[in-house]
């Protein structure tokens, strides 16, 4: 079985989105002593929209410029040693500023969707440039920011103009709706790839786009009762290494599903979500021995309990199983 273990590579976006060392480079350091210690490569989805306007703001703010130089070495390292660095769009940076007391938010626009279709030509432009910039052109993978993918129909002409076919967005039964936020995978092939044209979540065979969805595992309502407990009164080794703030975005009815009834969850790197690492990898490759595993994480995330979940699943994989990037599985399909 192929396994991916991807990560959105981003600060927060609330109010305080965190410092770059905490909340970016320290777990991501974090993450990297657990992949080395097995020869693990991660995919990382590059907040992009941040970097391109942390740059605009480096020549004004030495603080800016110091950030942006950390993060850009870090990146640059990463796809040294063999990561794979590919494109993750958070376009609400377009309406973040920044001076001597840091960012101020603006998450009105968080979806891509919500600019003209000449203003997400020019993003996704710009958001590509600025990590071919540091990687070459080795960029050709997209992830959603927030999973707001749809309409796509509206977004891919500027993803087939850049060279973007290979998406990882969607996973089974997704659906959010709320002020920031709308996506609706409900009804998605129940393939572990897939292509597809102007919907993803419909299977076109000579589609231009390939779809290699998030894997997700069945759990019931309890998990996300203990999940809001944890978040709540648990442990040091449940506390992220990070120091920001997220700004939420999950809806109400999709909070009330999940502590009612049984749902699908996110294969999971983060927090208390990689206590169900092992057993996700084990349902999904009961299903399809020779399909694909799409673990999703963010560095933001991470906590002490996180990583040696992460830890433990990568120690317990058989040599039959095979950890790798979308660089590597590029070569393998048409």
């Amino acid at each position: 079985m192929n396994i991916f273990l991807t990560l959105d590579y981003e600060l927060f976006s609330g109010s305080n989105p965190g410092t770059v060392e905490r909340t970016i480079l320290l777990p991501t350091r974090k993450l990297l002593e657990v992949a080395d210690r097995y020869g693990a490569k991660f995919v990382f989805f590059v907040d992009s929209g941040y970097l391109a306007r942390l740059r605009g703001f480096a020549d004004r703010y030495p603080a800016a410029r110091a950030d942006y130089d950390a993060v850009t070495e870090q990146i640059a390292a990463l796809h040294e040693a063999g990561h794979d660095i590919q494109l993750h769009i958070h376009p609400h940076w377009e309406d973040c500023t920044y001076d001597s007391h840091g960012w101020h938010m603006d998450t009105s626009r968080f979806r891509i969707h919500l600019f003209e279709e000449d203003q997400i030509a020019d993003i996704v432009h710009r958001y590509k440039k600025v990590l071919t910039d540091i990687v070459g052109d080795t960029v050709f993978a997209y992830r959603a920011g927030g999973w707001c993918l749809q309409p796509f129909e509206k977004l891919a002409p500027a993803l087939k103009r850049e060279g973007i076919w290979l998406d990882s967005t969607v996973y089974k039964d997704g659906l959010n709706s709320s002020r920031t936020h709308y996506y609706d995978f409900r009804g998605m092939p129940q393939k572990s790839h897939y292509r597809f044209e102007t919907d993803p979540v419909k299977e076109e065979p000579e589609g231009y786009f390939h779809e290699v969805p998030i894997s997700t595992f069945r759990v019931s309502p309890l998990f996300f009762w203990k999940f809001a407990w944890t978040k709540k009164f648990g442990s040091k080794k449940h506390k992220v290494f990070a120091d920001g703030i997220g700004a939420g975005g999950t809806s109400g009815s999709s909070m009330l599903r999940l502590l009612t009834r049984p749902s699908d969850a996110l294969a999971s790197m983060d927090g208390l979500r990689a206590s169900l690492l092992q057993k996700a990898f084990v349902a999904n490759r009961r299903k399809d021995p020779e399909g694909n595993f799409v673990v999703i994480g963010h560095p933001k995330a991470v906590t002490p309990y996180s990583l040696e979940k992460l830890d433990r699943f990568l120690l317990d994989l058989s040599s039959n199983d095979q950890i790798t990037t979308f660089s590597r599985y590029a070569q393998t399909i048409s």
